[in-house]
């Protein structure tokens, strides 16, 4: 991959974790208002699917080309990890639901190195390791070791749900009919959206919260203007950015940085709802952006057919395309 390829990916890989960062703090505010949990979900994937809906139109050929895409990624990579968190939630602490989902990147190299059979990067691993413990710092887990069963597999579904994102995001990028990104964003949060209508029941929400105004920290701000924001910035940017900077990238890499949303959702409590950020936190803060650092530096692996490592696209060297010349030993990949 091209130096300036991977730095655009990993630009929208950190864009994508701020945005995506920034959802709680806008939500929570109207969830406090008086918002049902599964309705703020519902408005943020309902709203996120009309404001995506002329780009479904515009691809709506992909309904017939990649059906099972579509529906995956709506029913997964949408619909699944806001439900199965939530469910978390229900009946685990906050910091314990967002660690365990944010196993994700983890399982994700799992995926690939033993169902897909695709080589990891050792840098991809260390810095998932890495960006796990730093995570565990920032959510603070020893404030809640004593979980419920049931919670801590419903967490690890929805890191399940995760790290499918980042394969449903990469799917079909290997072939010559590649699905476009948008496309397949805009039909899976119109499947999404159907799938938690049906779990959320919106006709039983309390609507008249989004006429009024929410507490952000110390300021009133309308909660018109923070459902907006939930929707355009926290939803409809985070997922484009982040399916496009999968491709650019890869799903391992991404993976990593996608930690980086915690952070952001931490500092942004921190700075504009004054909750307290303590010395593990910062540290914890460190940790993970150390392990998308660790992650983004590595290399894919060369290509493999058969036995043989395929050469570089430079081409041989001239002594070494001589007869004469002895077969130089492969190198092992990182």
């Amino acid at each position: 991959m091209q130096a300036s390829g991977k730095n655009a990916g990993l630009g929208l890989a950190l864009v994508s974790a701020c945005a995506f960062g920034g959802s709680g703090v806008a939500a929570k505010p109207l969830i406090e208002a008086g918002l049902d949990p599964l309705h703020m979900v519902w408005l943020r994937v309902a709203g996120a699917a009309l404001v995506l809906s002329p780009l479904a139109w515009r691809h709506r050929d992909l309904v017939r080309r990649r059906p099972l895409l579509l529906a995956g990624f709506g029913l997964i990579a949408v619909a699944g990890v806001q439900a199965f968190y939530f469910a978390a939630l229900s009946r685990i602490p906050v910091g314990v639901a967002l660690l365990l989902e944010y196993l994700g990147p983890a399982l994700l190299l799992g995926w690939i190195r033993f169902v897909q059979r695709k080589p990891v990067t050792r840098a991809a691993a260390a810095g998932a390791a890495v960006a796990v413990a730093g995570l565990a710092c920032v959510v603070q887990i020893w404030s809640g070791l004593s979980l419920d069963p049931l919670g801590v597999l419903l967490g690890l579904a929805a890191a399940c749900c995760q790290a499918f994102y980042f394969v449903f995001a990469d799917q079909g990028t290997d072939g010559e009919d590649v699905p476009d990104p948008m496309g397949v964003i805009a039909h899976g949060m119109i499947v999404g959206a159907l799938v938690m209508t049906v779990l959320a029941r919106p006709w039983q929400m309390d609507w008249r919260v989004l006429g009024g105004d929410a507490a952000l920290g110390d300021v009133r701000v309308p909660a018109l203007v923070l459902l907006g924001w939930v929707v355009f910035v926290a939803t409809v940017a985070a997922y484009l950015t982040g399916v496009v900077s999968v491709r650019m990238l890869s799903p391992q890499v991404a993976g990593v940085v996608a930690n980086l949303e915690a952070v952001v959702a931490t500092v942004l409590a921190w700075v504009l709802l004054g909750e307290h950020l303590s010395a593990w936190q910062m540290a914890g803060g460190a940790l993970v952006l150390g392990g998308a650092f660790i992650a983004q530096s590595s290399r894919p692996a060369p290509a493999v057919v058969g036995e043989s490592v395929l050469p570089d696209p430079a081409g041989p060297s001239p002594s070494s395309s001589s007869p004469s010349s002895e077969p130089e030993p492969e190198r092992a990949t990182a």
